[in-house]
């Protein structure tokens, strides 16, 4: 195997591992903690109750920091590999 076509596969399976660990992230706020919104509600946060608060805007938080945290690993990965866009 070439060193470029290497570079190509190591790019890509660290890229699959982000994207696959992105999306559990994903599933578990947008459909887990809902599912589960009633036992939450049990416990406060910020004086609402937990449930209530992630609905509203708990996962939207989460989401906007997993999707700033998948572009700035996704660019370390693409640095790491020679394929940045500076380069």
């Amino acid at each position: 195997m070439s060193q470029d076509n290497a570079a190509r596969e190591g790019h890509w399976a660290k890229t699959r591992t982000l994207t696959f660990g992105v999306l559990i992230v994903w599933f578990i706020f947008s459909f887990v903690v809902h599912w589960f919104a009633q036992s939450l509600n049990e416990m406060s946060f910020l004086g609402f109750p937990l449930g209530y608060y992630m609905a509203v805007q708990g996962s939207l938080a989460v989401f906007v920091l997993l999707i700033v945290f998948s572009n700035w690993r996704q660019d370390a990965i693409d640095h790491e590999f020679g394929f940045g866009e500076d380069e």
